[in-house]
């Protein structure tokens, strides 16, 4: 089946945001791996250390940034094949009403418009070539709630309805669109969280609590190459599905979604948070 896959993907041209570290990185390394030509990118560009993949400097905020680093890939190899959507960030734990507008507006910039600019640079490349295969890094938090993660959960609900339409619009080209929903993933993620900018005291206790509860459940989530794997199991498919859960509780999580009452996922949600009873 391995080799198989390799066969498929040989020739082809991969190129994945994000690639500096966790998921990005180990997506990468992965399709290297399955036989594509692999590309990651971040802002710093080129980073030290053994790699089976090439990094391009790019930001994912600026068009220009996007559009080089686009243009260069095509210079070097003359196509892209795979485009595989995953810089992103998070902010800390913390009310919604604790980020500014300019925080909120920067974390759409890079997890979903970000997205959008880096579709926008490729999807032409795509359709000339008669063909292609976009991933978006989504989140459960994409079909599920995430209290005191109001921004972060809504930039991946963002990021399924652009990708389920955007599918449906590049079907007609051979250009297929899917989303990739892991859970909580052990990475370096957390250590990068902006500090929400509009701090409340009402909130104090419960942005403490949170900040003990969710490095202990990073702890034993899932490993970055599983969802990996799914990546490249979503790259190489005959049929491919919109949606991919990565992991057993991104399975289990969707399902519960699909099937609950809608009482029993918010107490869920509420319980697995540990926030305690609604007040009257």
């Amino acid at each position: 089946m391995k080799t198989a896959r390799n066969n498929a993907s040989k020739g082809k041209v991969a190129l994945v945001t994000g690639a500096s570290s966790g998921i990005g990185e180990a997506t990468a390394q992965r399709l290297a791996e399955a036989g594509y030509t692999a590309y990651g990118t971040s802002r710093r560009g080129v980073l030290p250390g053994e790699r089976a993949f090439k990094m391009l400097a790019l930001d994912v905020t600026s068009d220009e940034s996007v559009e080089s680093a686009v243009a260069e890939l095509l210079r070097l190899e003359g196509r892209i094949d795979l485009l595989v959507n995953n810089a992103g960030f998070g902010v800390a734990p913390a009310g919604a009403e604790e980020s500014s507008l300019d925080q909120a507006r920067a974390i759409f910039d890079t997890n979903f418009f970000g997205i959008v600019r880096m579709t926008r640079a490729v999807v032409p490349h795509m359709r000339r070539a008669g063909g292609g295969r976009i991933l978006n890094i989504g989140s459960v938090l994409g079909f599920i709630p995430m209290p005191y993660g109001a921004l972060y959960a809504a930039t991946k609900h963002a990021v399924e309805g652009y990708s389920e339409s955007l599918d449906h619009e590049l079907r007609s080209f051979g250009i297929r669109v899917s989303v990739i929903e892991p859970a909580y993933t052990r990475t370096k993620f957390d250590a990068n969280f902006l500090e929400p900018d509009a701090k409340r005291d009402e909130y104090r206790a419960v942005r403490a609590h949170l900040n003990t509860l969710l490095p202990a459940v990073m702890a034993k989530s899932d490993e970055p190459a599983i969802v990996a794997e799914v990546v490249v199991q979503a790259a190489g498919a005959d049929r491919p599905k919109l949606r991919y859960t990565a992991g057993r509780t991104a399975a289990q999580l969707r399902l519960l979604r699909r099937f609950a009452p809608a009482h029993l996922v918010d107490a869920g949600v509420r319980k697995e948070l540990q926030l305690g009873r609604v007040r009257a």
